[in-house]
């Protein structure tokens, strides 16, 4: 079954980006003269079917603010931040029940639309799909990568995870705490061998830092 929803990842500090989210949150830092999340959006919109679901917590009246008028519903975290697994699972009376997709407020992409792609690869026999970059074709990424390419996918040096997926949520109903990272569960997938990577053939640049503005900048502005 494609997903019909997706989990747009947005209630982040923005602590490494400094000075430039002491005033606002990280998704609406610009980048060519338009918000981060704005270039989200766009790849959104043309695949994704059902709710479009934004986690808030860090000046999440600014989010909801940018957001009133789309059909992206946002539900806040409060009093704590809940990180991905946590803010997923707080989410699924919005998301729904089956596979959905997840992405990323902070990176911006050149090349085919990742969550197309993601959707045409995606098999019944997977637990998880995730979208990883090719070091060479990754800017604004520092580290020697996430996954290897498998089978079987393992962690270590290789891919770089982009943020985008596609993953079955069953399993986070038996993860207790209240906040914890996705890692937990694609820890026990790839136990079952169900976890699997796509490599994206494009272009990927991670906005996690202000130097990273200039290169995705450049990014879409040039051939790559």
């Amino acid at each position: 079954m494609t997903p019909r929803a997706l989990m747009l990842f947005a209630a982040g500090f923005g602590t490494r980006m400094g000075a430039l989210t002491a005033d606002r949150p990280k998704p609406l830092v610009e980048v060519a003269g338009r918000p981060l999340i704005d270039h989200a959006l766009d790849l959104i919109t043309p695949v994704v079917a059902g709710p479009v679901i934004a986690n808030l917590h860090y000046r999440a009246d600014q989010l909801e603010a940018h957001l009133a008028g789309s059909p992206v519903q946002t539900v806040r975290e409060e009093p704590e931040i809940l990180e991905t697994g946590g803010g997923l699972k707080n989410a699924l009376p919005l998301l729904g029940s089956g596979p959905v997709f997840t992405m990323n407020s902070d990176a911006v992409w050149k090349g085919p639309n990742p969550l197309a792609l993601l959707a045409e690869a995606w098999r019944e026999d997977m637990e998880a799909l995730l979208l990883c970059i090719p070091p060479d074709q990754a800017r604004g990424h520092s580290g020697a990568g996430d996954f290897t390419s498998g089978p079987p996918v393992t962690r270590g040096p290789g891919l770089i995870y982009s943020g985008a997926q596609i993953i079955r949520t069953d399993g986070l109903s038996a993860i207790k705490e209240q906040a914890f990272s996705l890692n937990l569960l694609w820890n026990e997938m790839l136990e079952r061998g169900t976890l699997h990577v796509l490599p994206y053939p494009g272009a990927w640049c991670d906005v996690g830092r202000p130097e990273g503005i200039a290169l995705a900048e450049d990014m879409l502005a040039h051939d790559v």
